[in-house]
């Protein structure tokens, strides 16, 4: 029985977070450049789209580009911007054609006036779409948006429209740029590393984490579903004993 075929449709992760890491590091070991890594990760992007969409994950988040990137080599933050647009180009009539709607996290201000504009189009081109919303977290960092939420309430506060009180769990939600998306239940990452990279860090409180070597690059279909099982493998109890989950009352 193949992969696909063991994935229990009625138990999906409703939202799939990914950080894509390894691209360099995959092009380092077979001795190419490090943007021709960042190139064959593009596909990856494609077919783990595909995939997601396949058996029905709802929200998918990818890691694109962090805050912390912006401190790269210029010659490579370039080549990745060229990348993205040329990408987003690209793949807006599959996106169109397979009913896939594009969103977008993070300072999108930074971002060179081309890839704004490019990313913009592709957005409200695809914005009827009623599939899989592919979010792409760009100059994005959790820290920031913590931040940013923190600040949205001293300003509410000192024009006497915010109380310590109204501040719970569900505001500072609604604060974030995720405020339209239900939190990651499944994050993905790629490359080896396990830790967070100051990604998603509030949404991810309650998500089951999977961590592989697989570079990215190298990371397609099957590799996806593979973590979708090991999803589905787990107990998700959210404070609860096992013992709470099996009985219904």
């Amino acid at each position: 029985m193949s992969l696909i075929e063991q994935i229990d449709r009625d138990r999906l992760p409703q939202h799939v977070a990914i950080i894509m890491d390894g691209n360099g590091r995959w092009a380092k070991s077979r001795g190419l450049e490090r943007y021709m890594g960042h190139q064959e990760g593009v596909v990856s992007v494609r077919k783990v789209v595909e995939a997601a969409k396949t058996i029905g994950v709802k929200y998918l988040t990818m890691y694109t580009f962090s805050t912390e990137n912006w401190k790269r080599p210029e010659a490579e933050v370039h080549a990745l911007m060229s990348l993205m647009v040329t990408a987003i180009k690209h793949e807006t009539p599959d996106l169109m054609k397979n009913n896939i709607r594009l969103s977008a996290i993070g300072d999108l201000s930074r971002l060179p006036q081309d890839a704004y504009q490019t990313l913009m189009e592709c957005i409200e081109e695809t914005s009827g779409n009623t599939g899989t919303t592919v979010v792409l977290a760009l100059s994005y960092s959790s820290r920031w948006e913590i931040v940013n939420a923190i600040r949205q309430a001293v300003g509410e506060a000192s024009k006497g429209k915010l109380k310590a009180e109204d501040v719970d769990d569900a505001w500072v939600s609604q604060h974030l740029t995720t405020n339209h998306l239900p939190d990651p239940d499944l994050l993905i990452r790629t490359g080896g590393e396990q830790r967070l990279s100051n990604f998603l860090l509030w949404q991810l409180s309650y998500a089951e984490f999977y961590f592989t070597p697989t570079y990215w690059p190298d990371f397609r279909e099957e590799e996806f579903y593979d973590a979708i099982l090991y999803y589905q493998q787990r107990e998700r109890r959210f404070g609860k004993t096992s013992e709470q989950l099996k009985y219904k009352p």
